[in-house]
């Protein structure tokens, strides 16, 4: 086929996640009662670990870019999917699908090496105690952060260079409710096969690794603590901070790996697990970690009761 004969898409026909009026309003409410009560909490825990002066080590530091990114995350793709519950025709443009792509593999990717930086902390918190303070410095903590973050945007130009040199000459439907490069690489007017391989080893491969590295990371670590746990509140602590990460980590990865660690093709749990790996699971990831730390709960709750006070004066 000669590219001459290309029709050039310019727009996306998202399928959504029902065609039933009546499913689409149960989910539009579901979803929408989730994002605006979590969301407001990813905020607080921000704000809380922002405005609290005993929260300056980098396990918080951390905590608080894990939470920015979550909601970032989510964002990219909860508005225009709760939106679209309500209209009859589901369409994105051709820049707006490449737009969505490229942003939901630099944070999500982002994420994946900001896990990896906060089981560094970890490692740094648990085994090497007396050099913590001198390891993971304020000035390193800002070093990892930026380097997960370039990380995330190489890794995410990687996607979009191999989406947009790719001819779509008719079919526009995708079978989701957003823009992802295991639908659009489908609907392409050409063979896929090299572009499919690479972005299954850049994406599917870095996570496996990452997601096995990680637990085998966590495994140590809690061997380690086990060994002293006769040593107090210290050690409950730290194990019940590794065992948030660890949850964390497979909320994270668990889909991501099911999504893109195989070839791109279509099956029936692909929309669900879409929806928790870009919605649900990134807005409950900072709330997991909180529900298991004592300080930031405590902190969260004076922040929350010197504005009330202040509000009522």
């Amino acid at each position: 086929m000669e590219t001459a004969n290309y029709t050039k898409v310019t727009e996306f026909v998202l399928t959504g996640l029902s065609q039933t009026r009546e499913v689409q309003l149960v989910l539009f409410v579901i979803f929408l009662s989730f994002y605006l009560f979590i969301l407001p909490g990813n905020i607080l825990i921000i704000c809380t670990i922002r405005l609290d002066p005993h929260l300056t080590s980098p396990m918080y530091f951390l905590l608080a870019n894990l939470a920015f990114l979550d909601i970032w995350y989510s964002s990219i793709t909860a508005p225009k999917m709760l939106i679209d519950f309500f209209v009859e025709r589901k369409i994105i443009s051709f820049g707006g699908c490449i737009a969505q792509l490229f942003f939901l593999h630099f944070v999500g990717a982002s994420e994946m090496f900001l896990l990896t930086v906060m089981a560094f902390d970890r490692y740094a918190a648990i085994c090497r105690p007396l050099h913590y303070a001198t390891i993971m410095n304020r000035h390193l903590c800002s070093i990892l952060v930026a380097l997960s973050w370039m990380g995330g945007f190489i890794h995410s130009i990687i996607q979009v260079a191999l989406i947009v040199r790719l001819p779509f000459c008719g079919p526009n439907e995708l079978d989701s409710y957003f823009c992802d490069i295991t639908q659009v690489v489908r609907i392409a007017c050409a063979n896929t096969f090299p572009e499919e391989l690479v972005m299954i080893c850049s994406s599917g491969l870095i996570s496996v690794v990452c997601f096995i590295a990680l637990l085998m990371s966590y495994t140590f670590l809690l061997a380690m603590l086990k060994k002293h746990s006769g040593s107090g509140e210290n050690t409950n602590r730290a194990m019940s901070t590794c065992y948030s990460h660890i949850t964390i980590v497979v909320l994270m990865f668990g889909p991501s790996i099911y999504i893109y660690a195989r070839p791109f093709d279509s099956f029936s749990l692909d929309k669900v697990v879409s929806v928790f790996h870009t919605v649900i699971f990134p807005l409950l990831n900072p709330i997991i970690y909180t529900l298991r730390n004592k300080e930031v709960k405590a902190a969260m709750r004076k922040l929350v009761t010197k504005n009330i006070l202040c509000k009522e004066k």
